[in-house]
């Protein structure tokens, strides 16, 4: 019989990834879901087929009932604040605990460290990609932890939620946050020199549609995706950010954090992280990554809107 499932949290990231996980995982029982605003919960079951999650009331309700726990939480408060909530609900050995959040090195590994003390076993599994990307399974997981870990966990990842994965069989539990911390930072580079090009391509004459047509042929994918966000507005009018401005600096000190213990920096995301904060001071909670393009506009003395004419 398969394991049961309990999946925490249900943002941007985690519904697209339980949508896959009922529709292509093996699972023999409803998933199990909860989010602290229930209403997301039951907005998510009722969009699925019927019988295949069950919303629960609280997270001690289903550790009870679960096998395997999955975590994908904001910031390392949260995800903290969850593990406890498992840790006190009850005998938990044997079972495993998935972290999909994107959290400090640090963090991790102590909450492994409480996990395991507590004869249940703890995985961390970070994922990258868009919430475009976790609604169509092509997300790709980082598997950090003990074997025996990662292999109870792989049949839900490649194939199921995600496209690909990073195996990291018997490595410590931070290395996967490492990785996912450093790749994150190329995202958030990416974002910053889309901008400032794009800003310069207005400015100087260009004019930025050339300069999109160029991206989409040398770059497609994620370039393309965010300079299209970028031209459109979408970085200003859309409702609900995809990647909020508060989650980009969160996962960027972090990243800055790592390389002062290691000796180094990153310039570069020094240089995006101040975007960043000019980003939440203009459009606060409904700041988005891609919204760098409006800093930049406003340091170049354009609006930070772009409107229709750029």
């Amino acid at each position: 019989m398969a394991p049961r499932i309990l999946w925490i949290g249900l943002g941007n990231m985690g519904r697209g990834m339980v949508k896959n996980l009922v529709e292509k995982g093996p699972l023999d029982s409803p998933v199990l879901v909860f989010n602290r605003t229930k209403q997301r919960s039951i907005d998510l079951s009722n969009s699925l087929p019927e019988g295949k999650t069950e919303v629960i009331d609280s997270i001690a309700a289903g550790v009870s009932k679960a096998d395997i726990i999955f975590i994908i939480l904001s910031n390392d408060d949260v995800v903290e604040a969850a593990v406890n909530e498992i840790l006190s609900s009850g005998d938990i050995t044997g079972k495993l605990i998935v972290d999909c959040s994107t959290i400090h090195p640090d963090t991790t590994t102590r909450l492994a460290e409480a996990v395991t003390a507590k004869n249940a076993e703890f995985l961390t599994a970070p994922v990258f990609g868009a919430p475009a990307m976790a609604d169509s399974g092509q997300l790709i997981g980082v598997l950090a932890g003990p074997k025996s870990a990662v292999d109870r966990a792989r049949p839900y990842f490649q194939g199921v939620m995600a496209r690909a994965e990073v195996n990291m069989s018997d490595e410590p539990y931070g290395k996967a946050l490492t990785l996912k911390l450093i790749g994150n930072t190329f995202i958030l580079n990416m974002v910053e020199q889309l901008a400032e090009g794009h800003v310069l391509a207005e400015k100087s004459g260009l004019g930025t549609k050339y300069l999109h047509q160029w991206v989409e042929n040398m770059f497609p994918g994620p370039y393309a995706a965010y300079s299209t966000r970028m031209l459109s507005g979408d970085y200003y009018t859309r409702e609900y950010p995809l990647f909020t401005v508060d989650l980009a600096r969160k996962d960027a000190g972090h990243a800055m954090s790592l390389a002062k213990a290691a000796g180094t920096r990153l310039k570069n995301l020094e240089v995006g992280d101040e975007h960043l904060r000019q980003v939440k001071e203009h459009a606060g909670e409904r700041g988005d990554i891609a919204g760098i393009y409006g800093a930049v506009r406003k340091e170049a003395g354009l609006k930070y809107e772009n409107g229709e004419d750029s």
